[in-house]
């Protein structure tokens, strides 16, 4: 299994460590031939992308793909602000952006009611490692991805179940449903073996990100090599290895207006 492209990578626009042609440099000597910049979401008061930073992103990816020839796409990785599924990407900012990621993320500005209904309870479940979620919270996390599936063009969920906890299988459906990857993310463990072993059965496809937060770490994916010994998953349905890149939702939706 060989990555081709790493759709998950920060910079210094959020709070990586790198710049984007760093991270650029760093993919052309893994090998991969696509890279997505893609730093949090306006909504992150200290580490949240800024609308007047938008065109020198722009102007840095063009610049570190002609030099590196990796084609470095302009992403956001949006914040979940709202159980109906509202993320801090909104249309009006939609030609900005080459590639949409969508995640939940702690301490980001909610929108109205969503605070006590969704972070608060979220908040302390993760903090505090409780070893029940309630029922009543899966049931809201649940609902909230699958709106945010629905309603946005959603390329890829995040760190699916990584401090909020929902009914995996679920999410995975709608992503099946709506054309939106399923992240095997390889910074930190988010979903156990029985739970990655339910998704693979539902038909969603998958891409393998390495989520970096700095150069080196751009391509870096053992932590899934490992996960993928343990529970098998079809190559054919994970769609950024072997010479393969996606067919993004998000570049369908904007060709579509």
């Amino acid at each position: 299994m060989i990555l081709t492209a790493d759709y998950h990578t920060h910079t210094k626009y959020s709070h990586g460590k790198g710049t984007v042609l760093q991270n650029a440099l760093a993919a052309k000597e893994k090998g991969l031939k696509e890279i997505g910049i893609t730093d949090h979401g306006f909504s992150h008061p200290a580490f949240g992308l800024r609308a007047r930073k938008l065109k020198p992103l722009r102007m840095d990816c063009e610049g570190a793909s002609a030099i590196t020839g990796v084609k470095v796409l302009v992403g956001v990785e949006s914040n979940i602000v709202c159980t109906d599924g509202k993320v801090d990407l909104t249309e009006k900012r939609y030609d900005n952006f080459d590639l949409f990621l969508a995640g939940f993320h702690k301490f980001v500005i909610y929108r109205k009611g969503s605070f006590f209904s969704f972070f608060t309870p979220n908040f302390v479940n993760s903090t505090f490692k409780k070893k029940e979620v309630s029922k009543r919270l899966i049931d809201t996390n649940t609902k909230t991805f699958i709106n945010v599936i629905k309603k946005n063009p959603v390329d890829i969920i995040t760190h699916l179940n990584f401090c909020c906890y929902a009914n995996a299988e679920e999410v995975a459906k709608a992503c099946a449903d709506y054309g939106t990857y399923l992240e095997l993310n390889a910074k930190k463990v988010h979903l156990t073996d029985e739970e990655l072993y339910r998704v693979v059965k539902t038909g969603v496809n998958f891409v393998i990100d390495s989520d970096a937060h700095s150069p080196d770490r751009v391509g870096e994916i053992s932590l899934v090599e490992k996960w993928l010994k343990r529970v098998e998953i079809p190559e054919d349905r994970i769609m950024n290895i072997n010479g393969k890149t996606p067919d993004f939702r998000f570049s369908r939706y904007k060709g579509k207006r």
